[in-house]
C-alpha cells in the first residue's frame, strides 16, 4: 500500500466536494507585468491591521520615513504596522475601514513627502541567522498571510507539532484576480528562496506547489525555479490541479492534494500540514535577507470599466480613490466598487479606504459584466446551495437561523466552518444573499464572544482584587496581633494595673450612661403630674360609670357603703399624685369651696316642716309608714345617682372642692343606709318582695331623671359665675309639692299600691326612725332642687317618669 508520501510524489490528487465553475476574466490583467502606481499625496495607515491591539510610537507632527515602525506591541498575535512612505503624521483619528461594515477604525494619516525615503533596513545573510533570530525578523516586518486571510505568518512557522508536508498556495481560483499567476512569472526565484527559508524553519518530508492548471506560464516558471534552486531533490515539487472554484481555500487545497479532511475547529497544523501562499514566501524572502517590512504588494485592478487594468505594487495604506484615479477609471450610475474577487470580495460603501495586506484585488465591474442586484425572492428549498457547498454545510439551515437573529443555533450548524466563497449565493435561483447573512451572523456571534471575553477578564480582575484586599486584611490583623503580643511582653506590672484600671473605668461609665428602668419611670411620671392626674380622674369617672351600668339592680344599701368607701381613695390617688398648686390655682379652689359651701348652707336651713308634718301624719297607719319608707328609698337613690354623675363629669379642682363635703356626708349615708335595711327587716316575704319592686321602680324613675339633670348640675357647681338660686327659682313649684308628686305616682306605678289594699301589720315605728326618715327625705329634697334648677320643665320630667 502506498503511503502519503509516495502518492503525492506520484501526483496523486483527490476530488473535493461541491464547487462551481465560473467564467474567468483573468486576460483583463495578466497580460502585462506588474506595474507601478505613482505615490499618493496622502496615505491611510490602520493601526492595528493584524492581531490584537498595539501602542502607537509616533504622534501627530513627527516625520517618518519608509519602512519605520508605527506600532509595537509584545502579544505573540501583534504584527506591527510600518510607513509606506516617508513623510509627516497629520492625524490620529478613526476613518473609515475596508471593510463591508465600513466601521471606524484608528487611523494614522501620512502626508508624503515625495521622496520615498526609506529607512535604514538590516539586511542579513541565511547563513549567520538561527530560526529563532529569522523568525523574530519575519515578525517584526509584519508578514501575514497574502492570499487575504492575513493570518500572521511567524505563527504559522512557529508550530508546537511536526510538519509534514508544507503546500504552497499558488492556486488563485477567483475568476477575475491574477496577482499571484504575475508573481510566479516574473518572481518566481525569489518566491523559491523564501521557500527555502519555509524549509528551514519547519524541516518538512515533502513540499508543494499546487497550481491550476489554467496557468501554465505560471507552472513552467516555477517548475524552472525549483530546478535550479538548492534545495534537495525529491523534497520539493509543482503539482498542477484542475481549475475549480473554490480549491484555492486552504482546506479545500489540503484535502485535493493529500485527501485529509480537517476536522471543524482545528488547524491543519493538528495534521502536520501547512499552508503558506506564494505571495507570503516573496514577503518572508525580502523580511530575511533585505530586512523589508511588509509595506507594498500585488494588487489587481480589473474590470471593464477599468482603463487601465492590470496588477501593480501599490504601498499599504494607498486610498483606493487615488488607484483608480491612476488607472483611468470610468465609473456608472451605482458603480460598485468591489474590494476581492466576485465570488468573496465585498462592495465598498466608501473609496476613501486604504489598502491593507489581505488586499489583493479591486474589481471594477460595469453593469453588463455583474448586472444590477436582483430582488431576493423566497427560498423554494431546492437544496442547490448544499449540494454546490464545498464545506458540506447546509446552507438553506444557516440562512433561516440567521435571517431570524438565532445565531446561536446557527452555530451549532457550523457556521464557523463556512469559507465565505460564495457557491451557494451563485447557484441560488431565489437570489439569496446567502454570504451577506452568514456575515452578519458571524459578526454577532464575534461580538457576543468578545463581551463574554471582556466580562470573564473583568471577574478575573475583581476576583484578584478581592483576593489582594482580603490578603492585606490578614496581614494587617497579623501585624496588629504580633505588636499586641509585644506590648503586653514587654509590659510591666504597673502598666498592666494601670490597663486594667482604665478598662474598669470605661464599663463603669457605660453603666452609668445606660438610665434604668426605675429612673426612666420616675422621670416619666413627674414630668407631667398634673396630666397624669387628670388622665386618672378621668380614667376611675369612665370606669365607675361603667360598673353603675351593670349595677343599677344591686342592693341600694351595698352600693350606698361602696361609694362612701370609694370616695376617700379616690380623693386620695389624686391628691397624691398631684403636684403642688399655684397661687393661682389654689385661690381658683378656694372661691370654688366658698360657693360649694353657700349652696349646701342654703338647702340645709330649708324648714323640715314638711317631711316631719308627712312622718308625723304618717305615723298613726300601718299603711302611711309604708309609703314614707317607699318615699325615702326613692329619694335615696335619685340622692344615690346625681351623686355619682357628679363625681364622674367633675375634674380635679371640684374632685378637692366636694371632697370635704362627701366625706362629711358619709356617716349620713351609712346611717340611711342602715334605716332601709332595718325598715325593711320584716318577717312577711311577701311584704318584703314588694318593697323590693317599688324600691327598684323608684331606683329607675331617679337614674333617668339624674342622667338629664346631672351635667347641667355640675357646669352651675364648676363655673365661676355666682348662680342666682333666688331668681332661678321663682317660675319653679315648691319642693314640697314635687316631692308629694314623685311619692304620689311611684305609688301609682309601683306594686307599693297593693299595700293600700292589703295592709300589713307592723309595728309602729319610734321617734329615732322618724328621725332618721326626714333626714333621708331632707338630702332627697336638696337633690331635687338641684335638679329643678338646672331645667326649666319640671313638668316634662314628671310626664316622663309616668310614662316609664
Amino acid at each position: 500500500m502506498l503511503t502519503l508520501l509516495d502518492q503525492l510524489d506520484k501526483g496523486t490528487l483527490w476530488r473535493s466536494p461541491g464547487g462551481i465553475h465560473p467564467p474567468e476574466v483573468k486576460f483583463l490583467s495578466n497580460t502585462t507585468p506588474i506595474g507601478q502606481l505613482p505615490l499618493a499625496s496622502t496615505f491611510l495607515v490602520p493601526v492595528p491591521q493584524v492581531g490584537e491591539n498595539c501602542t502607537l510610537i509616533v504622534k501627530v507632527g513627527d516625520k517618518v520615513l519608509k519602512g519605520s515602525p508605527l506600532t509595537q506591541g509584545t502579544s505573540i498575535w501583534h504584527l506591527p504596522v510600518h510607513a509606506p512612505t516617508s513623510g509627516t503624521i497629520v492625524a490620529i483619528e478613526p476613518r473609515v475601514s475596508n471593510h463591508a461594515s465600513a466601521l471606524p477604525v484608528n487611523t494614522c494619516v501620512i502626508k508624503a513627502d515625495g521622496n520615498d525615503t526609506w529607512c535604514e533596513l538590516a539586511k542579513s545573510e541565511l547563513e549567520n541567522l538561527s530560526n529563532p533570530q529569522m523568525i523574530d525578523k519575519i515578525r517584526s516586518a509584519g508578514i501575514a498571510g497574502m492570499g487575504g486571510a492575513a493570518f500572521p505568518s511567524h505563527i504559522k512557522l512557529n508550530p508546537v507539532s511536526e510538519i509534514d508536508v508544507v503546500i504552497i498556495n499558488g492556486v488563485e481560483c477567483e475568476p477575475y484576480i491574477s496577482a499571484d499567476d504575475r508573481l510566479m512569472r516574473e518572481y518566481s526565484h525569489d518566491i523559491l528562496a523564501g521557500i527555502g527559508i519555509i524549509h528551514r524553519l519547519l524541516t518538512p518530508k515533502r513540499i508543494i506547489i499546487a497550481i491550476e492548471d489554467n496557468k501554465p506560464e505560471a507552472i513552467n516558471a516555477m517548475q524552472t525555479a525549483v530546478m535550479q534552486s538548492g534545495l534537495p531533490a525529491g523534497c520539493i515539487r509543482v503539482t498542477v490541479i484542475p481549475t475549480k472554484y473554490p480549491s484555492g481555500g486552504e482546506k479545500q487545497l489540503i484535502q485535493i492534494i493529500t485527501g485529509r479532511e480537517v476536522p471543524s475547529g482545528a488547524i491543519p497544523a493538528k495534521l502536520g500540514i501547512v499552508v503558506h501562499n506564494v505571495g507570503t514566501a516573496f514577503a518572508i524572502y525580502q523580511a530575511v535577507t533585505q530586512g523589508k517590512p511588509l509595506i507594498e504588494r500585488v494588487v489587481t485592478v480589473t474590470g471593464n470599466n477599468v482603463g487601465k487594468p492590470g496588477n501593480y505594487w501599490i504601498p499599504i495604506g494607498t486610498p483606493v480613490e487615488h488607484v483608480l484615479a491612476t488607472t483611468a477609471f470610468t465609473p456608472e450610475p451605482e458603480q460598485k466598487v468591489i474590494i476581492g474577487g466576485p465570488m468573496m470580495g465585498h462592495a465598498l460603501a466608501n473609496i476613501q479606504v486604504p489598502i491593507l495586506k489581505g488586499t489583493n484585488c479591486i474589481l471594477v465591474p460595469s453593469s453588463q459584466e455583474i448586472g444590477t442586484t436582483p430582488e431576493e425572492k423566497a427560498c423554494i428549498r431546492c437544496g442547490e446551495c448544499a449540494i454546490a457547498c464545498p464545506a458540506l454545510l447546509l446552507p438553506q439551515q444557516l440562512f433561516w437561523h440567521a435571517k431570524a437573529g438565532e445565531y446561536d443555533k446557527a452555530a451549532s450548524f457550523n457556521l464557523k466552518d463556512c469559507i465565505e466563497c460564495g457557491c451557494c449565493s451563485y447557484v441560488c435561483p431565489s437570489d439569496i444573499p446567502l454570504v451577506e447573512y452568514y456575515r452578519i451572523a458571524k459578526s454577532a456571534l464575534k461580538h457576543s464572544a468578545d463581551e463574554k471575553q471582556q466580562a470573564e477578564r473583568a471577574k478575573q480582575r475583581f476576583d484578584a482584587r478581592l483576593m489582594r484586599l482580603e490578603e492585606e486584611k490578614i496581614a494587617r490583623e497579623t501585624k496588629a496581633k504580633e505588636a499586641a503580643e509585644r506590648r503586653q511582653a514587654t509590659m510591666t506590672g504597673t502598666d498592666k494595673n494601670a490597663v486594667a484600671e482604665a478598662m474598669a473605668r470605661i464599663a463603669a461609665k457605660k453603666a452609668a450612661a445606660a438610665p434604668s428602668v426605675d429612673t426612666v419611670e420616675t422621670t416619666t411620671s413627674t414630668a407631667t403630674p398634673k396630666n397624669q392626674a387628670v388622665a386618672a380622674a378621668i380614667a376611675r369617672a369612665k370606669a365607675k360609670k361603667a360598673a353603675q351600668a351593670n349595677t343599677d339592680d344591686a342592693d341600694l344599701s351595698h352600693a350606698v357603703n361602696v361609694e362612701a368607701n370609694q370616695a376617700p381613695t379616690a380623693t386620695r390617688v389624686v391628691t397624691t399624685q398631684e403636684a403642688p398648686l399655684t397661687q393661682k390655682e389654689k385661690v381658683a379652689a378656694a372661691v370654688a369651696r366658698a360657693k360649694a359651701k353657700k349652696a349646701t348652707q342654703q338647702l340645709d336651713n330649708t324648714p323640715l316642716e314638711t317631711s316631719e308634718t308627712a312622718a308625723s301624719a304618717a305615723h298613726p297607719t300601718a299603711d302611711t309608714d309604708k309609703k314614707a319608707k317607699v318615699a325615702a328609698a326613692v329619694a335615696r337613690a335619685k340622692a344615690k345617682k346625681a351623686a355619682q354623675q357628679a363625681q364622674a363629669n367633675t375634674g380635679d379642682d371640684l374632685s378637692q372642692t366636694v371632697t370635704p363635703d362627701l366625706q362629711s356626708t358619709s356617716g349620713a349615708q351609712t346611717s340611711v343606709s342602715t334605716d332601709l335595711e332595718a325598715a325593711t327587716d320584716i318577717d312577711d316575704a311577701e311584704t318584703i318582695k314588694k318593697v323590693k319592686v317599688a324600691a327598684a321602680v323608684a331606683r329607675a324613675k331617679a337614674k333617668k331623671a339624674a342622667l338629664m339633670a346631672t351635667a347641667p348640675d355640675l357646669e352651675s357647681v364648676v363655673k365661676p359665675e355666682p348662680v342666682d338660686l333666688v331668681q332661678t327659682k321663682v317660675n319653679m313649684p315648691p319642693i314640697e309639692n314635687t316631692l308629694d308628686t314623685v311619692v304620689a305616682k311611684a305609688e301609682t306605678l309601683s306594686p307599693s299600691a297593693a299595700l293600700t289594699t292589703n295592709p300589713i301589720e307592723t309595728a309602729p315605728l319610734s321617734s329615732e326612725d322618724l328621725k332618721k326618715a326626714r333626714i333621708a327625705a331632707t338630702i332627697a329634697k336638696a337633690k331635687a332642687k338641684k335638679a329643678a334648677l338646672a331645667h326649666e320643665a319640671t313638668t316634662s320630667s314628671d310626664s316622663s317618669v309616668s310614662n316609664d
